[in-house]
C-alpha cells in the first residue's frame, strides 16, 4: 500500500514524523502486550481517539511479513535502517524492534510494506533521539563513513562532532545499551590512515564497552596493530554460501560490566556457490543490455585499457562461482554485475534477482520501482551473514 493511505488518520499539523508515531504505535500495540499508549498520541501529539480507533482497524486488515513477536527475547533499535536487513535477522533470533531510523523516503515505503512500520527520520534531530526508549537490548547500524576533522584530540565523543557517528554516539553515552553491532565497507580500517577506525573504538570503548581488539591497541598501539586486528573482523558472504564478494567489517562490542572476554565471530562455512542459486527463469527480455550501451561500455573499457585504469564490466553465468558486490549505484547502467545470456547481450540483474543476491527471503515485498530496488539492494546488507553474528550476540552476549 500506498503511505498516503495513512494521511486520513494523522494530524493536520504537518509534521513529517506523524506516519512514524502512528505506525510505531499500531506495530508496537499489534498484538497481547501493549507498550505504548493512546493518551501519548492524542495529548502530545495532536492525534484523534476516534481517528486512531479506525487506524488500527484498516492497519490490522493488513499483510506485512515480517512482523515482530509478542513475547521476544530482547529488544534493539534498527538506526540507519535502510530496508531493514538488521532487522530480518534480529527478529529471526527472537527480536523485537523498538525504534528504527531512515531518511529516504522510498526505502521508508519499502520498510513499511514488510515490517509494519514507518522509520523515523533524521536521527540527527534531538526530536528524534528523543523518541528512542530508555531500554533496550542492542544498538544496531549500517552506519555511514566519514572522516573526521578533529581526529587526535583526544576528547572522546567531542571527537566525532560533525559525523553521523556523533549520534550513535550520543545514543550509546545515554541509553547504555548491552551490545552493539555496527557494519560497515571494508576501506573502514584504512579511512584517514586507520584514524577514523581507531576514533570509533576508542570513543565507544571509553564509554565502558570493550570489543575483540584490546583495549591497550585502541589507545596507545600503533595504528598499524589497530588496522592488522581490524581486518579480522572482515567477513565476506561468499564464504558463508552467499554467492557475493563483498567484504564488510562488522564490529560487535559489549557492555564491560557483562564480563565477556572475547566475541566469538562465527566461522565461514566455505560451501560452494552459484551464481545460478539466485537467478530468475523466464523470459528477461527487458533487462537485456542495450546495444547502444554495451557500445558504450566496450569504449570505456577500452580508453581506461590504454590510461592503465578505471572502467570495465563484469559479466557472470550461472555456473560462476560469486559475482562482484552489488552497490547502490548499479541502477545506472548495471556494469558491475551483468548476467551472460546465449546469442544475446549480457543482462542486468532483475529486482528479484538482486534480493536474492543480499539473501532476501522470497517473501520479502519488493519496491514497485526497479531504480529503487537496485539502490535499496545495493545499500542494504548481506543478511545471512548478519544473521550469524546476530545468532553469535544473542548466544554470547544477550544470555549474561
Amino acid at each position: 500500500m500506498n503511505l498516503e493511505e495513512f494521511d486520513a488518520f494523522l494530524p493536520q499539523n504537518g509534521y513529517e514524523e506523524n506516519a512514524a508515531i502512528l505506525t510505531h504505535y499500531l506495530m508496537m500495540n499489534n498484538g497481547k502486550k501493549k507498550t505504548m499508549k493512546k493518551k501519548v498520541l492524542v495529548n502530545e501529539y495532536g492525534f484523534e481517539e476516534g481517528k486512531l480507533k479506525q487506524a488500527e482497524k484498516f492497519y490490522n486488515e493488513l499483510d506485512f511479513p515480517f512482523q515482530p513477536q509478542d513475547n521476544p527475547n530482547f529488544t534493539f533499535i534498527d538506526l540507519f535502517a535502510g530496508i531493514g536487513g538488521f532487522r530480518l535477522a534480529m527478529q529471526a533470533h527472537g527480536g523485537k524492534c523498538v525504534f528504527s531510523s531512515e531518511w529516504d523516503k522510498a526505502a521508508k515505503q519499502t520498510y513499511f510494506n514488510n515490517y509494519g512500520e514507518v522509520p523515523f527520520g533524521d536521527i540527527t534531530k534531538p526530536e528524534i533521539k528523543a523518541q528512542i526508549p530508555d531500554n533496550f537490548d542492542v544498538l544496531c547500524a549500517g552506519f555511514p563513513c566519514q572522516p573526521f576533522s578533529n581526529i587526535g584530540l583526544r576528547k572522546g565523543i567531542e571527537d566525532t562532532r560533525g559525523t553521523l557517528f556523533y549520534h550513535i554516539a550520543e545514543i550509546l553515552k545515554e541509553k547504555r545499551p548491552k551490545a552493539v553491532f555496527l557494519e560497515n565497507v571494508r576501506g573502514l580500517i584504512s579511512n584517514d590512515e586507520g584514524r577514523t577506525l581507531k576514533v570509533i573504538l576508542q570513543t565507544i570503548t571509553g564509554m565502558g564497552y570493550v570489543c575483540n581488539i584490546s583495549q591497550e591497541t585502541i589507545e596507545n598501539g600503533p595504528i598499524a596493530n589497530l588496522k592488522k586486528d581490524a581486518t579480522k573482523l572482515v567477513f565476506n558472504p561468499k564464504d558463508f554460501g552467499i554467492p557475493q564478494n563483498r567484504p564488510r567489517i562488522y564490529i560487535v562490542l559489549w557492555r564491560a560490566d557483562l564480563n565477556l572476554e572475547k566475541f566469538d565471530y562465527p566461522k565461514p562455512t566455505h560451501e560452494k556457490t552459484r551464481v545460478g542459486q539466485i537467478l530468475e527463469r523466464g523470459n528477461l527480455e527487458k533487462y537485456t543490455i542495450s546495444d547502444k550501451l554495451w557500445e558504450g561500455f566496450e569504449r570505456r573499457k577500452k580508453r581506461n585499457e590504454e590510461k592503465g585504469n578505471g572502467f570495465s564490466y563484469s559479466v557472470f553465468n550461472a555456473d560462476s562461482s560469486y559475482t562482484s558486490a552489488l552497490l547502490r549505484r548499479y541502477y545506472k547502467d548495471g556494469h558491475e554485475i551483468l548476467i551472460s545470456q546465449k546469442e544475446k547481450k549480457p543482462r542486468k540483474l532483475t529486482p528479484r534477482e538482486a534480493a536474492n543476491l543480499q539473501g532476501f527471503p522470497r517473501n520479502f515485498k519488493l519496491p514497485l520501482s526497479t531504480s529503487s530496488a537496485y539502490q535499496q539492494f545495493g545499500n542494504s546488507v548481506a543478511v545471512p551473514l548478519v544473521d550469524k553474528v546476530a545468532e553469535q550476540i544473542v548466544n554470547q552476549i544477550l544470555s549474561k
